[in-house]
């Protein structure tokens, strides 16, 4: 049985055997000894986003050492409350942290800043406006999550992107915390999933 480890753009952890191109942890161990989630989601305030290889190194996951948890791409895990980790990703982190914050904070600073905006609900926008969200910022119509790229939505699942949907009505979530959407707007590019550069011709089915 898949472990409980894939974490979807709304930040939840989903047992599903679909693979991602990304991991990460919470700040530490919150797992249990048999391999399963008590009522904790999280070890600390430090949601980190990693690379799935890193100088040879092997890990058996969810055992003793930190609960280990996967992405889809790093679009997901800005949109869950990541943020690129500074010793697997350091060219990114730094990157990351210019762009988002505009000075050297140190982690734990950026930290705190990224704790309060997970905990703050997603802010509602017009739906006008989300072709003027940057690439790689993500949104949701209601369990359904989309990313934003090149002024069109994604639909987004463990397996990959669909083809672009229709242009919508009403309102949208935006899932992508402050942050995370001024790091994109000011030209930190997210790592994107292979399946997000297949055609997006718009999909007449989508919701309205």
């Amino acid at each position: 049985m898949p472990l409980q480890n894939r974490v979807d753009p709304f930040g939840r952890l989903v047992a599903t055997p679909a693979r991602g191109t990304m991991m990460g942890n919470r700040g530490g161990r919150f797992h249990t000894d048999d391999r399963t989630l008590g009522a904790r989601r999280a070890a600390g305030r430090a949601w980190i986003c990693c690379e799935l290889e890193f100088k040879g190194r092997r890990r058996d996951v969810w055992t003793r050492g930190y609960t280990e948890l996967f992405y889809l791409d790093e679009a997901t895990a800005l949109a869950a409350g990541a943020r690129p980790c500074f010793e697997c990703r350091r060219a990114q982190a730094h990157a990351f942290r210019d762009a988002a914050f505009g000075r050297a904070l140190r982690a734990p600073e950026m930290d705190r800043i990224l704790a309060a905006e997970r905990a703050a609900p997603p802010r509602r926008i017009a739906a006008r406006d989300v072709g003027a969200l940057p690439d790689g910022a993500m949104v949701a119509i209601g369990a359904q999550a989309y990313l934003v790229l090149d002024g069109a939505l994604r639909p987004w699942s463990f397996a990959g992107y669909g083809p672009a949907v229709a242009p919508l009505s009403g309102d949208v979530a935006l899932l992508t915390p402050p942050s995370g959407v001024t790091a994109l707007r000011r030209g930190y590019a997210a790592r994107l999933h292979p399946t997000a550069s297949s055609p997006a011709s718009p999909d007449r089915g989508a919701p309205a």
